[in-house]
């Protein structure tokens, strides 16, 4: 069978199932497996597959016929240009976040060196790659990340020396702030938290809903549980004019807002992400 004939018989078998974009995740899923561009797919059309090639791809549609992400079956992600390995211990890095990382670094870049090189704590690190990101585009930054899973941090610490940043990048096991050690204080506090109602979830496509740990997903009844936790607790462990940046869900711009101030935040602003969507909340202390 050709190149061009397990595209078209695979994308067929993944329309039935469901699958969107089902062309380009057969092409992906190819150009993994023999090792090129996916471009280069198109000047290979008549290329024969070998037998093990065959049963490789069939395995791979098989399982993204079932809905198990396409990240997971490749092993990996791009996050910033960044390949991140990832698997069902973590959070899948979407888009939307690159937008939240790029305000992380630009506003460590803008911090002095001296006398002090600049901090930030990613708050639930998943997979690593906001600290990470931050570590790669910050050279100077001292960068720490807390998650309450240990099998996240495993897999963060893997991304984080592939990355060649490992020691510079302090991981933290525990819950929530208890995870550091005392008088630990940042410039930036970086997070994107659980952020989706506990009912929603199960409505939620199934390469979400069956393969991210619901960990990771479950902000509570109503998807605020963590915003309310930071907007009690994360000022204590900003230096003065440090930063929080969190990102959130559709529609909870107000209600984050209106928790941060009662809190006696300054909300300085709410920003859209790339598709035009509020998705980042900056703040910081009054005191």
């Amino acid at each position: 069978m050709t190149v061009l004939e397990v595209i078209q018989r695979s994308a067929e078998f993944l329309t039935k199932k469901g699958v969107e974009s089902p062309r380009l995740q057969v092409e992906l899923m190819l150009a993994h497996l023999l090792q090129m561009k996916r471009m280069s797919l198109y000047l290979n059309f008549e290329r024969a597959l070998t037998p093990k090639e065959l049963d490789d791809l069939r395995e791979m549609v098989r399982r993204r016929g079932q809905r198990e992400p396409l990240q997971h079956i490749l092993g990996s992600t791009s996050f910033c240009g960044l390949e991140m390995a990832v698997n069902s211990d973590v959070l899948i890095p979407r888009p939307e976040t690159e937008f939240l990382a790029e305000l992380g670094w630009e506003f460590l870049n803008s911090q002095p060196a001296s006398p002090a090189p600049p901090t930030a704590l990613d708050f639930g690190t998943g997979s690593g790659c906001l600290a990470i990101t931050l570590s790669v585009k910050c050279l100077i930054a001292e960068v720490h990340a807390i998650d309450i899973s240990p099998e996240a941090l495993g897999l963060a610490r893997l991304n984080a020396a592939r990355h060649q940043v490992e020691n510079r990048i302090r991981f933290h096991t525990g819950d929530g702030f208890t995870a550091l050690p005392a008088g630990l204080q940042f410039n930036l506090i970086i997070t994107n938290p659980p952020y989706i109602s506990s009912a929603e979830i199960e409505t939620l496509e199934p390469e979400v809903r069956d393969h991210d740990p619901r960990r990771a997903l479950d902000g509570g009844p109503d998807g605020l549980d963590f915003y309310r936790l930071l907007a009690k607790e994360a000022g204590k462990y900003l230096k003065a004019g440090g930063k929080i940046m969190l990102e959130f869900g559709e529609g909870q711009a107000e209600s984050i807002r209106i928790l941060f101030e009662q809190q006696k935040w300054i909300v300085e602003a709410i920003k859209a992400d790339y598709s035009g969507r509020l998705r980042i909340m900056i703040a910081r202390r009054t005191d």
